[in-house]
């Protein structure tokens, strides 16, 4: 189910040239064996430590005994050993005691272990997000005191935002902290759905919490943001006694059983004590540092998962004999592998074709990162800001997708609990909600990151689709599919300026029907980005590369997503583009 080495290394070093990140002053460390070193120690552990439990823990999900949350032993093990190799501080810069890494890696080698076992390893990306939001925001104290034990991963964190009778709707959260004289804060309320929000696999947990200072500015205004951890912390970094963060209950969600997720209550029976992070009346801020990572990783995710799904199917295909080729009237000769049947190499094909470019997709973002983050490049900011809600939203419509076509190649036996696809398909469904639902992801891509500075961002991903488009033009295999991307994405820009217009004097009907355009979009950034990767697949067979099959792969993939996918958004496009008002005019009561 993992990605074989040659995939990793054709998208890592072929395609995204990964190794010339050693010429940024941060990751001079990173050369190109240590990248590749890297790699294999993540697919071994994730290999022998991560995927063997995943079937148990979904068929085990936590319980609460005598008042604790009880996990399976594995995860606990599976986590302990991420620690010892390291992991936890994958991203962490190495005078942290970190093994500082490019995002690119990160991406990768995070996207390893969730297509392992997505469930376990969201404890650990969680407590990376948190990390790096106190490195990003927090004081000098702050990170004096908490980062040495998330880096080495012996504290864990979380993310509370939500709140049962609020959900997405930040501005409506209740959650109270009130000032105390010491400068910090007791805090009040209930927040729900907080993934890895109790149990006892770490020493202390570290929740990163929204909540508002009474007087302050209504709405999202007047969010902060807090430390909050499951034990006191003191001046010199050593957990001690509980905090009043109380465990009510426990979320049982449709998939990642193995990690808990639960209902909290702060400063119910004993004072919540948290500590401001950034500015008052300022936590959105600071927040968005961990929620745009975390969309970032719910794609990789999700791609992953449908990853696994395909790669199952695939394994399962080559094996299951059943059927004999059109035209075969010997009932007596052997039936054939089902992968011998056109309608299962197509339902292959595209599952491939979903999964993989979901992967290049956040690949491609986490690329952007380090040269944004570390280069400097102002350009490429812009387009990791343009590309996120993309990035977050289209692998987990369509590694989903892929899950549901590797229950279709498995017939039957794809809905029963012996094969992985009927698990990976639940486990994908849930990030289409993750970190704000695919229509809040729809709505910021419309109106804030295009129409909100005026078309700049999507003007320089213009300019670099082009350079794509130019070079395969080149190619005389490849020209056919450059035409095909061109017509698609010349009729973008009209869309999104016939929606601007809109805005100026109707801004809910230029939004209401935003889904299509994510949708259209999305398919057109994979479409680009599976051409940017047959260009480097051509140049590999073209030179003599002996990995044929995968290089053949890759193109096959292409061909197939710009061939037949694509064109399947025109209609889309083009409803979007008539900005017909039925949904925002609709009346609830004939629903």
């Amino acid at each position: 189910m993992l990605p074989p080495r040659d995939d990793l290394h054709f998208w890592l070093y072929d395609w995204l040239k990964a190794d010339t990140l050693a010429a940024m002053p941060a990751f001079a460390h990173v050369d190109r064996d240590t990248g590749v070193a890297m790699l294999d120690a993540a697919l071994d552990l994730a290999a022998s430590h991560f995927l063997p439990h995943a079937a148990a823990s979904d068929q085990n999900p936590p319980q609460i005994v005598d008042g604790e949350v009880a996990l399976m032993p594995a995860i606990s093990h599976a986590l302990a050993a991420y620690r010892e190799a390291g992991f936890f501080g994958m991203e962490a810069p190495a005078e942290e005691g970190g093994l500082g890494l490019p995002y690119t890696f990160v991406a990768a080698l995070g996207g390893l272990f969730s297509c392992a076992n997505v469930a376990t390893n969201g404890y650990a990306f969680l407590t990376q997000a948190a990390a790096n939001l106190i490195r990003e925001v927090g004081s000098d104290e702050q990170k004096r005191r908490f980062l040495p034990a998330m880096t080495e991963g012996r504290w864990f964190g979380t993310m509370c935002l939500s709140e049962p009778q609020a959900g997405s709707s930040l501005a409506d959260i209740r959650c109270v902290a009130e000032p105390l004289p010491d400068g910090r804060y007791a805090i009040r309320g209930n927040k729900m759905w907080i993934s890895s929000g109790d149990h006892e696999i770490a020493e202390n947990i570290v929740h990163l919490v929204l909540a508002k200072i009474p007087g302050g500015p209504a709405g999202t205004k007047g969010i902060s943001l807090f430390i909050v951890p499951r034990r006191h912390v003191d001046a010199d970094g050593h957990a001690g006694a509980r905090n009043g963060v109380r465990l009510i209950g426990l979320n049982h969600k449709l998939g990642t059983h193995g990690q808990v997720n639960c209902l909290l209550g702060f400063g119910e029976e004993e004072p919540a004590i948290g500590e401001l992070v950034g500015a008052p009346h300022d936590g959105l801020r600071g927040m968005f540092v961990m929620m745009n990572e975390a969309r970032i990783g719910v794609g990789i995710g999700a791609a992953m998962t449908g990853y696994g799904g395909y790669r199952a199917a695939l394994d399962y295909a080559k094996e299951r004999r059943q059927g004999r080729k059109p035209g075969e009237r010997d009932a007596s000769t052997p039936m054939v592998p089902i992968i011998e049947h056109a309608d299962v190499r197509r339902m292959l094909l595209k599952a491939k074709s979903f999964a993989e470019g979901g992967l290049a997709l956040c690949l491609y973002a986490g690329r952007l990162v380090d040269e944004a983050k570390h280069g400097g490049d102002a350009e490429a900011q812009a387009l990791v800001d343009l590309l996120t809600p993309i990035v977050k939203a289209w692998p987990s419509d369509y590694g989903q997708e892929a899950n549901s076509l590797a229950i279709q190649v498995h017939g039957g036996a794809g809905y029963t609990r012996d094969f992985p696809v009927e698990r990976l398909w639940r486990e994908n469904r849930i990030n289409a909600i993750h970190e704000g639902t695919n229509g809040i992801q729809a709505m910021d891509l419309l109106g804030r990151k295009l129409l909100g500075d005026g078309g700049k961002a999507f003007g320089l991903l213009s300019k670099r689709v082009e350079a794509t488009l130019a070079a395969a033009r080149a190619d005389a295999a490849l020209a056919p599919l450059a035409d095909a991307l061109t017509t698609r994405w010349a009729a973008l820009g009209p869309a999104v300026l016939k929606a601007g217009k809109t805005a100026a004097t109707d801004l809910e009907l230029a939004l209401a029907n935003a889904y299509l355009l994510l949708d259209a979009m999305g398919h057109a950034v994979v479409a680009w980005l599976w051409l940017d990767q047959a260009i480097a697949a051509k140049r590999g067979l073209d030179g003599g590369d002996v990995r044929r099959a995968m290089l053949e792969g890759k193109l096959a993939a292409a061909r197939y997503f710009i061939g037949w996918e694509l064109p399947t958004k025109d209609a889309v496009l083009a409803t979007f583009a008539s900005v017909d008002p039925l949904c925002r005019d609709l009346d609830p009561a004939v629903l």
